[in-house]
């Protein structure tokens, strides 16, 4: 497993248009790719990366956001934020999961260091997507994402 080199935190990111920038004051908990439908849709491509953090980690520092609630695959409701201007996704709220922020990783301002360990949803992948057996994988939603950020710490310096 290749190791994963952290920024020094805080690091910043934002939307296409600038119009909003949010701050992480701290690591995420981990950084996996999602091939459900709805991410294929939402990113236009095979998958999207998600990047689950503490929620107190994450500040929007400027920008109006709107949310639009989803049912997801799973079943659940996903609370999808985004810029009222540009409409670029930052960030999802889980609202089974009311500890956490997802972020999508790609609107960091660098988003190099952020390698993803895992897959969810690969049963609905794309037949061309590629997935590496190695990495802890699930067909649909995982019961918990402990596995994911259990792999994601032990991949982390």
């Amino acid at each position: 497993m290749t190791e994963i080199a952290l920024p020094a935190f805080p690091v910043e990111g934002g939307c296409i248009c600038g119009a909003v920038r949010y701050r992480i004051t701290g690591a995420p908990l981990a950084v996996y790719n999602c091939h459900c439908r709805d991410c294929q849709r939402l990113s236009g491509a095979t998958h999207s990366m998600s990047m689950p953090i503490a929620r107190e980690r994450l500040q929007h520092l400027r920008g109006e956001l709107v949310a639009y609630d989803k049912p997801a695959d799973s079943g659940r409701t996903v609370r999808m934020l985004a810029c009222a201007r540009c409409g670029t996704k930052l960030w999802n709220e889980p609202l089974a999961s009311p500890a956490i922020f997802v972020v999508k990783p790609g609107t960091l301002d660098d988003p190099s260091w952020a390698v993803p360990i895992g897959n969810i949803w690969t049963a609905s992948r794309l037949p061309w997507a590629v997935i590496d057996e190695a990495q802890v994988n699930f067909p649909g939603q995982p019961p918990d994402r402990q596995p994911l950020y259990e792999a994601w710490s032990a991949a982390t310096t």
